[in-house]
């Protein structure tokens, strides 16, 4: 049997496919319901690769849980497909915030935004002002996009960068004249053109890979993660904010992550692991779930 109903979101411009998984018995339950989750993937990431497990252990910690993908991504509708904007993302993150105040048995005003990587300056956007939002949990996020690029070229040949950025341009351009996206591979292998080409991250992205996972991307993501900024919306959180850290991630620029944790008044975990090291299967992703649990039943309990 399934750990989840699968739920239609209904979003701007486009549904979106999601995942409800109810969570269990009443321990984090106030007088208007549970607490509930709203989940989504990083960088051109689908649900259905590595996110379950996570909504999983959060479920068990009696938290219902809204896992969803992006417009243009895994099962969700939308055109054109693979594209990356990250306004778009975090207007789907309010469209599965909306949904979820509606779920059975769950609180309206106890949302919980939940994000890894790309997502996690998303979440922090997204419950920037709200006062329905009871916790934000933060993995391993992206935050600023001038700092992933000064990280980027330290572990990148400038010709690979070349190469991906002139692709970019193009598909920047041919989108303004009306034109389907340039696209590139999600992650490839040292050398190669894609996203993301570090030593490892191949290896470690197609082994969380669910069936609607592509690896193609439109290739103007990088132009666009290079206008992140986060800092500035983490200082308008109100809620209990995790930030979790990778101190040797070379994907998502850990300095960067703790300047932002530090202006939402965030509380901070480290481990000592790179970007892809706390999804299941791999060392620290026990730890870094069970301080989210942690984390979120000292803030829920007492609501």
């Amino acid at each position: 049997m399934s750990a989840y109903e699968q739920v239609t979101v209904t979003g701007d411009g486009a549904d979106l496919d999601a995942w409800h998984f109810a969570g269990a018995g009443d321990g984090l339950a106030g007088p208007a319901g549970r607490p509930v989750v709203v989940m989504a993937h990083g960088l051109a990431g689908t649900k259905d690769s590595g996110l379950e497990p996570f909504a999983v252990g959060l479920a068990k910690a009696g938290l219902d849980v809204l896992a969803f993908d992006y417009r243009g991504f895994g099962a969700s509708g939308g055109q054109p497909r693979q594209r990356v904007s990250v306004v778009g993302q975090v207007a789907d993150y309010r469209a599965a915030m909306a949904h979820a105040a509606t779920l059975p048995g769950v609180d309206p005003r106890r949302l919980v935004l939940w994000g890894v990587s790309l997502a996690g300056g998303h979440v922090l956007t997204a419950a920037a002002g709200r006062d329905d939002v009871a916790a934000v949990v933060s993995l391993t996020p992206l935050v600023d996009g001038l700092a992933a690029g000064r990280l980027a070229t330290r572990h990148h040949k400038p010709s690979s960068i070349a190469r991906s950025t002139a692709l970019g341009v193009r598909s920047r351009v041919g989108a303004l004249a009306g034109r389907g996206p340039v696209t590139m591979p999600v992650v490839a292998r040292p050398g190669e053109v894609g996203a993301l080409t570090l030593e490892g991250c191949y290896d470690d992205y197609l082994a969380l890979a669910g069936p609607t996972w592509r690896n193609e991307v439109d290739a103007a993501v990088g132009l666009e993660l290079g206008a992140i900024r986060v800092k500035q919306d983490a200082k308008r959180v109100t809620c209990p904010v995790l930030v979790q850290i990778g101190d040797l991630d070379r994907s998502a620029p850990p300095h960067a992550a703790a300047k932002v944790a530090f202006a939402a008044r965030a509380e901070v975990r480290h481990y000592p692991c790179d970007h892809f090291d706390v999804w299941p299967g791999k060392d620290w992703f026990e730890p870094a779930l069970a301080h989210q649990v942690a984390f979120l039943t000292r803030h829920l309990a007492a609501d």
